[in-house]
């Protein structure tokens, strides 16, 4: 069986390193990019020292031509690319009545149009290829209105929820499936930075498990769904969220 082949974007720390480790380790070649090329390049070489598996690369997903060339040397070292876990993501906590028109349209364009840029880029590829595994990063901010998160956060979450739809309707026929995951309040540096102590505390217990999710198990996840088996799971988001929100 040829090997798989992920590209993740926002993957040199936080999550999306944390996802590219499971890839990794489930036996995935990882293209690991990041906006940042020297953490790229610093977070592949704690993944492989040997580079047999992994490939970094800069990509800002604000811009599709950056998807385009990680695209072209994707295939250039290893022929193809099966599998895009869009993770990359702006996060605010501003307060809804203070965000700028700069601020929102910031994380609009990181969150939302990096999602469509990539689902285009590498869905087209996929398409042509027959088979192809889109894998988009919601959050549950995009579903109950956000707990700790800015306005515009929660919003680009929910329209990714959308996006993701749309794709898993438009490429389902040509063998390439699309999901989202929407995690809650995850056990991460980003999220303890991001939320004072106090309130993180108030969240917590407002949790129904009592606990912050473990972004270990949403990778794994990340990993299920990019399996070749997983053809018949399209369009769906999974809920990871500890029972704040139930549906």
């Amino acid at each position: 069986m040829m090997d798989q082949i992920a590209l993740v974007t926002g993957a040199a720390q936080g999550l999306g390193l944390v996802i590219a480790q499971s890839l990794h380790a489930a036996g995935f070649k990882v293209v690991l990019t990041d906006h940042r090329l020297d953490l790229a390049e610093q977070a592949a070489a704690g993944l492989d020292a040997g580079g047999e598996r992994v490939l970094p690369l800069q990509l800002d997903v604000m811009r599709k031509p950056d998807f385009e060339a990680a695209l072209a040397a994707t295939l250039d070292r290893w022929g193809q690319l099966h599998v895009l876990v869009n993770n990359a993501a702006m996060t605010k906590a501003t307060p809804v009545m203070d965000i700028s028109p700069e601020e929102f349209d910031a994380v609009l364009a990181t969150n939302l149009r990096g999602t469509l840029f990539g689902c285009q880029v590498v869905g087209a590829h996929m398409a042509r290829a027959g088979y192809g595994r889109l894998i988009n990063m919601g959050s549950l901010a995009g579903q109950n209105g956000g707990t700790a998160t800015g306005a515009h956060y929660a919003c680009s979450k929910g329209a990714i929820v959308t996006l993701t739809k749309i794709f898993a309707r438009e490429l389902g026929p040509r063998g390439v499936t699309a999901n989202a995951i929407s995690p809650g309040p995850m056990d991460l540096p980003s999220v303890h930075a991001l939320v004072p102590p106090e309130k993180l505390e108030q969240i917590v217990q407002g949790i129904p498990v009592r606990r912050l999710g473990d972004p270990h198990f949403v990778a794994d996840l990340v990993v299920r769904l990019a399996a070749r088996d997983a053809g018949f799971v399209n369009g769906a988001t999974w809920d990871v969220n500890g029972g704040l929100f139930m549906r």
